[in-house]
């Protein structure tokens, strides 16, 4: 059952998900990205939970949202805390969950309106 419209007045829409990658706005993405409320869906280049540093993080700081949601992949783990300081300083918040909580609660959020950036790690079948 599809539960969200494809498009949400020019908002970024993230249609599937699975363990091997994400459906935005209809097209499949299979390793890590950054997802802006709006604007261009950008690679994010990391494929695994241990490689993410602040240089990461400034990326995603960079576009200013109000919040990030973080996808862990298929199960709920934390970044070191150290990587999230660009965003600490930028005063953005950040909330992290596994990939499926991070792309539901995203499109809540775009459809609510709010500049939101879903920061999805996406890794390679072993």
């Amino acid at each position: 059952m599809k539960l969200q419209p494809d498009r949400i007045d020019s908002a970024n829409v993230i249609g599937a998900h699975a363990a091997d990658g994400v459906t935005i706005n209809g097209q499949l993405h299979t390793s890590s990205v950054i997802v802006p409320w709006t604007g261009e869906v950008l690679p994010w280049p990391c494929s695994a939970l241990e490689d993410l540093r602040a240089e990461h993080f400034e990326q995603v700081a960079r576009l200013k949202p109000e919040v990030v949601l973080f996808g862990s992949g298929t199960r709920l783990r934390f970044v070191r805390p150290e990587a999230l300081r660009p965003l600490v300083e930028a005063g953005i918040g950040m909330e992290t969950m596994d990939t499926p909580a991070a792309c539901r609660t995203y499109n809540v959020l775009v459809s609510e309106g709010r500049s939101v950036v879903a920061a999805l790690l996406i890794q390679p079948p072993a």
